[in-house]
């Protein structure tokens, strides 16, 4: 198949690709310096070849409290890509499947996160606008589905990690945040401290499970909107522990300060659905997965050493 993948850079979109083309796939990637999806007329240069696949993956956000800060700025850059990636599929690749992202943040705080849940009630402040331009987002494509009788599939991930994760200075999702402390704490011995009290609560999938399973959702489910997460989450200072355990650190080491922000304080997505279409999903163990981080890690920051001697 011929597929188009907006946001092939990111950490979603490199393993994506790579999965892709590893099925033999033709893969056009794009990101923000081949294309930059804030301009109306971006994709236009890719208009001459009929895709089978648009995968949309690209947003402007990033993790920690960045929604917080840049709700007004979320809402125009999030709006402005997601409406010229769906005037371009409407108008010029009718014939492709639209693959895109939701958000488990789009879900009320006090829903069940099942799919049907969506776009009901009000998500957390902190993460509202952003929130809501996911849910225009899958509003948009149902709404273009329903008039032209195109096809679709929305994914609603938990929160993704595995290796090869973004360290440009971007703020890091939390797990990747946890780690990087703990592996500098028992690199230099220093105390390692964690944001919030350490009760609230994390569910997280690995990536190499995520693409795995969106994949065989795109081959069996059309026009609809799928959960992709583990089914269970975890507090944050069981994260902590395990991580510790793993990579020589004494969790004594950790400090909690309750006073910094935390966001929601629990989030498991409901996936019935998801092993109703794919029986059990397969997930990678939790330890298997933190290893693979760690490792990844220190491989980057050994190699970083190296670079920095030679220079």
């Amino acid at each position: 198949m011929k597929i188009i993948v907006t946001g092939a850079s990111g950490f979603l979109g490199g393993t994506l690709c790579r999965a892709l083309k590893g099925r033999g796939h033709e893969v056009t990637e794009l990101n923000s310096k081949n294309c930059n999806l804030f301009e109306p007329k971006s994709l236009d240069a890719f208009s001459g070849t009929k895709y089978d696949r648009i995968y949309h993956l690209a947003a402007w956000t990033q993790a920690g409290d960045f929604c917080l800060k840049h709700p007004g700025e979320q809402w125009v850059n999030n709006q402005l890509i997601n409406t010229h990636v769906l005037q371009w599929w409407s108008g010029y690749q009718p014939q492709a499947k639209l693959i895109f992202m939701g958000t488990s943040c789009a879900y009320a705080p006090d829903s069940g996160l099942r799919e049907a849940e969506y776009m009901l009630g009000e998500p957390i402040d902190s993460l509202y606008t952003y929130a809501m331009t996911k849910r225009m987002l899958y509003q948009g494509a149902r709404a273009l589905s329903r008039q032209f009788g195109l096809r679709y599939l929305c994914a609603v991930p938990s929160t993704l990690y595995g290796p090869d994760y973004h360290t440009d200075g971007r703020q890091m999702h939390f797990i990747f945040d946890l780690i990087r402390k703990i592996l500098r704490g028992q690199e230099f011995g220093d105390k390692v401290e964690l944001w919030g009290n350490g009760h609230q609560a994390r569910e997280i999938v690995h990536v190499d499970d995520f693409v795995r399973l969106l994949l065989a959702l795109d081959e069996t489910v059309e026009n609809d909107i799928i959960n992709i997460g583990a089914g269970e989450e975890f507090s944050i200072r069981h994260f902590a522990e395990r991580i510790s355990s793993i990579a020589g650190y004494n969790p004594l080491g950790i400090v909690y300060d309750e006073t910094r922000y935390v966001g929601a304080t629990s989030k498991c997505l409901d996936i019935t659905k998801l092993r109703s279409l794919v029986g059990d999903p397969g997930f990678m163990p939790l330890d298997r997965g933190l290893l693979s981080v760690i490792e990844w890690f220190r491989e980057s920051r050994a190699h970083a050493h190296a670079a920095g001697s030679a220079g």
